[in-house]
């Protein structure tokens, strides 16, 4: 029992300085940034910004382009089917009724392709942008001396000492000067099997 006991205290000991040495932490040195603010007050996303909304502004003239003569075109269908008063239409009104729907159909998916292409061009500045940003939080908590850094969103309060949102924003400038707002091309999809 004896040699179980000293065996014990040997391992313990041993362990000791190990165990201790996986407990002990640094102090915690906290550092927040405004992430709102460093997406709209960066030179590049300001420009990229104002080129979104001048898409989205060209995708809501082109919706409104489209919009009108189909409705009026749709109108005018509706009267001569209206007038028909239940009878069935004839082969011109049909064939008129199948262009609309054509039309209907082919604007529909050319605002529909406009959508989906807006909305990969902002999920691209935004992966151009937070490409340069995990090396930009490193360098400046570096060289502000902190160990974690927390979006100012997620604390409940802080002090201007500790807000780098200026420093990251600087770096940010100057990593990345323009930024492209347009995709690339998604490549084709094979058709069918």
């Amino acid at each position: 029992m004896r040699k179980f006991l000293i065996s014990t205290a040997f391992l313990a000991a041993s362990l000791a300085p190990s165990m201790a040495g996986a407990q002990a932490l640094p102090t915690a040195v906290v550092a927040v940034v405004d992430l709102d603010r460093v997406t709209s007050d960066c030179t590049a996303c300001k420009t990229a910004s104002a080129a979104l909304k001048s898409q989205v502004a060209s995708l809501s003239g082109r919706e409104q382009q489209l919009a009108g003569p189909l409705k009026t075109e749709g109108q005018a269908i509706q009267k001569s089917i209206d007038a028909l008063s239940g009878k069935a239409p004839d082969a011109a009104l049909e064939a008129r009724i199948k262009a609309f729907q054509a039309k209907q159909q082919a604007g529909a998916g050319e605002l529909q392709r406009q959508q989906q292409q807006l909305q990969r061009n902002q999920a691209y500045i935004q992966q151009q942008i937070q490409a340069k940003l995990g090396p930009i939080y490193q360098g400046v908590m570096q060289r502000r001396g902190a160990n974690v850094l927390m979006e100012v969103g997620s604390t409940l309060a802080t002090s201007a000492s500790v807000d780098v949102t200026a420093d990251v924003v600087a770096a940010l400038n100057a990593a990345l000067p323009s930024l492209q707002t347009t995709a690339p091309a998604q490549p084709a999809t094979p058709q069918g099997r």
